[in-house]
């Protein structure tokens, strides 16, 4: 059985259980920063959980690595897998990649390709955004002359940031929550993109199919009709 056969058969089997470790991870990460109450054998179950995903990515990433024989290209033409391994907070966005594969599964996707990039372009925002406001809130809400104390400014900002909008109502001040604002940032006008230009592809296309059944359909006869003859029989005589 040759390598890349090897490879699929172990994507297809580990696609489930990492999507569900992406959101175990996610879940326990949300209860160990926002339930301060917590007892501790409760935040040292979260924090099990957290490196238990952690650590199915880890063997994930390498048995596809060894599986593959590409060496050090590897970690090139896997590079969104190689960023997910290094940053936690965006294992989430492996549910996005299920999505798409069980979509493929079907035979053919249930939506359009522009349908498609708008729903995990829109599932990505949902997921790196609550994501990031966790970050936020776990670095900021206790630090010194912080602007983002309760995870409501949290949310409110990773919103405005992810929007690249930037009210600047409320700003992170330490580094670790700058360095979280940086990759929102980029992973907002990224995603904005994608979005704006697939509906910009979409309106274009739905134009053109307008003016190809225009110029397909028939041209009417507009030749004024005769009048009808009146043919009177003559009189009997």
């Amino acid at each position: 059985m040759d390598d890349d056969s090897r490879t699929t058969r172990w994507e297809h089997r580990v696609e489930v259980p990492l999507a569900v470790a992406s959101m175990l991870f996610l879940s326990s990460y949300a209860i160990h920063v926002l339930a301060h109450g917590l007892p501790e054998a409760c935040r040292d179950l979260c924090l099990a959980v957290t490196l238990g995903s952690w650590a199915m990515f880890a063997v994930d990433y390498a048995v596809r690595w060894r599986l593959s024989g590409q060496g050090h290209r590897f970690v090139r033409t896997h590079w969104l897998d190689t960023v997910v391994l290094v940053l936690p907070l965006l294992r989430p966005v492996r549910v996005v990649k299920v999505y798409e594969a069980v979509q493929r599964r079907q035979g053919r996707p249930r939506l359009s390709l522009h349908a498609r990039v708008i729903t995990y372009a829109g599932l990505s925002v949902a997921l790196l955004g609550f994501a990031g406001a966790l970050a936020v809130y776990q670095q900021e809400h206790a630090a010194p002359g912080a602007t983002i104390r309760t995870f409501g400014d949290s949310v409110w900002w990773t919103c405005s940031t992810l929007a690249t909008v930037g009210y600047g109502d409320v700003t992170p001040v330490t580094a670790a929550g700058r360095v979280i604002a940086v990759g929102l940032m980029a992973c907002g006008l990224a995603l904005l993109g994608a979005v704006t230009g697939s509906f910009s592809a979409w309106l274009l296309q739905v134009f053109s199919s307008e003016d190809e059944r225009r110029a397909a359909a028939p041209v009417p006869d507009e030749r004024p009709a005769s009048p009808p003859v009146n043919r009177k029989r003559p009189p009997e005589s």
